[in-house]
């Protein structure tokens, strides 16, 4: 099995999964949560370094002040809860995205999972919150700016180098998957995503079992990747 080294994953279809049952929207993101822990592991027990997931968007907060009310003290709630689970299993943890619009209870969870799983090396969770794409690109690109006036030689300066500015410095994503039926990458990691294999499943996130990540690392096993090359037979 070719197992990718970076899987990212849109979670959406929490809202319309609790709506098809008749509960409320928070139903909805609390069964996801669970869905999230079950395939972290099984995704990282099988062999990916990284797997990086869309929580909540910057524009998520456009959504009503009950429904991100609930979102945010469903991740206190999750950090607080998890937080040894994935330690004892060598996981580190890491959040990416802006902190302003974060409560300090939400920041002061945030705080202290990342650093008791700081030195794990058994695989790598990195959780999107308050997070945008563009706006990751942006805050890199001011802290590039602040180092240029500070005297850095940027010459040579490539691509790859530009990880480093960003709010984690991961490898490239070489899968992405999208659960809930909708085909766009909704401003989710746009610079780490640029040789990406996509997967587009109508499954809704609360749905998407270990049976269904299989499924998309069976496809992603026979992409044929060229990286705007040519592959020889």
């Amino acid at each position: 099995m070719i197992v990718p080294n970076h899987v990212a994953i849109i979670m959406d279809g929490n809202g319309r999964w609790a709506t098809n049952r008749g509960l409320s929207r928070s139903a909805g993101h609390l069964e996801g949560s669970k869905t999230l822990e079950k395939i972290a592991f099984h995704a990282l027990n099988m062999g990916v370094k990284y797997l990086s997931v869309y929580a909540f968007s910057t524009d998520n907060f456009k959504r009503s002040k009950e429904e991100v009310d609930y979102l945010m003290n469903l991740v206190v709630k999750y950090f607080k809860t998890k937080a040894d689970k994935y330690h004892k299993k060598g996981i580190r943890i890491l959040i990416s995205g802006r902190k302003n619009n974060l409560s300090d209870i939400v920041l002061d969870s945030i705080t202290k999972i990342e650093k008791l799983t700081e030195n794990n090396t058994n695989g790598t969770l990195n959780i999107c919150l308050n997070y945008g794409g563009q706006e990751e690109i942006i805050d890199a690109a001011k802290k590039l700016a602040e180092d240029i006036n500070n005297g850095l030689n940027i010459k040579d300066f490539n691509r790859n180098d530009f990880y480093k500015y960003l709010y984690h410095e991961l490898p490239p994503i070489d899968l992405l998957i999208r659960t809930g039926g909708e085909q766009r990458i909704s401003n989710f990691m746009l610079y780490q995503l640029s040789y990406s294999e996509f997967y587009f499943t109508n499954t809704f996130f609360p749905d998407f079992d270990k049976s269904e990540f299989n499924k998309a690392i069976f496809i992603y096993e026979n992409r044929d990747r060229r990286f705007g090359g040519i592959n020889k037979c």
